[in-house]
C-alpha cells in the first residue's frame, strides 16, 4: 500500500473544504469533543469531500462511525487500540494506521497488523504536550528498517523543508497540521506542501 507523502491532519471538516482544493490527497479528519449528530454529519462531508477531489480520507478515533459510513481508513492511538474490535475493523474492510512512540508501542502496534504505523513526534510540537522527548530524524530509519515494507508515517513539528528531510530518512508520508493551520494563508502553505512533497510520490 502507498500514502501519499503529504497527510493533512485537521480538527474540522471545513479546513477539508478550503484545503482539498489546494492539492491534498491525504487527509485526516481528527475531531475532538463533538456531539454525535455533528460528529456524524462532518465525517459524511469530508467522505464525500475526499472523494469529489480524489483524496484519501482517514477518520481518527472513530472506527464504528468509519465503518458506518463506508469510509476507507481509520487511525487509532494508543489507547484506543486497546479497546478496538480489530476483527470488526478488518472484515468491514477499513485501511488501520496506529501511532506510536517507543518500543513498546511499536512492538503492540504491529501486533495489530496495521497498513501504516506512524512515528512521533519527529521535532518539537506546538499541538499537545507530549510525554515524549522529540525522536529525530535518525529514529526513522531505524522505525523503518524494523516494520520493513510497511509504510512509515512522520508526525511532529513538520514543515515542508523538515518533510524532505523526514521522507530522505526512510517515512513514506509526513503528518501536518499546526504549520498549516497557524499558518495565516492556510492555502498557499497547503500548496507549498503539495509542490514540495511531489519528488516523493
Amino acid at each position: 500500500m502507498s500514502l501519499d507523502p503529504f497527510y493533512l491532519i485537521v480538527d474540522h471538516v471545513d479546513w477539508l473544504r478550503r484545503l482539498l482544493p489546494c492539492g491534498v490527497k491525504l487527509a485526516q479528519l481528527r475531531v475532538k469533543n463533538a456531539a454525535e449528530d455533528d460528529l456524524r454529519a462532518q465525517i459524511i462531508a469530508a467522505r464525500d469531500l475526499c472523494r469529489y477531489f480524489g483524496a484519501q480520507l482517514i477518520v481518527n478515533d472513530y472506527w464504528r462511525l468509519a465503518l458506518e459510513l463506508g469510509c476507507d481508513f481509520v487511525h487509532l492511538g494508543q489507547e484506543d487500540l486497546i479497546d478496538a474490535d480489530l476483527a470488526a475493523i478488518r472484515r468491514g474492510g477499513l485501511k488501520l494506521g496506529v501511532s506510536t512512540h517507543d518500543d513498546a508501542e511499536l512492538a503492540k502496534a504491529l501486533a495489530a497488523r496495521p497498513d501504516y504505523v506512524a512515528l512521533g513526534p519527529i521535532f518539537p510540537t506546538l499541538l499537545k504536550k507530549m510525554p515524549w522527548a522529540p525522536q529525530g530524524l535518525e529514529k526513522i530509519g531505524r522505525w523503518k528498517q524494523k516494520i520493513g515494507a510497511l509504510p512509515l508515517v512522520a508526525i511532529g513539528g513538520l514543515t515542508p523543508e523538515r518533510a524532505v528531510s523526514a521522507l530522505s530518512a526512510g517515512a513514506q508520508s509526513a503528518a501536518v497540521v499546526t504549520d498549516i493551520t497557524l499558518n495565516p494563508d492556510p492555502e498557499a502553505r497547503a500548496r507549498q506542501w503539495v509542490a514540495t512533497t511531489r519528488a516523493f510520490v
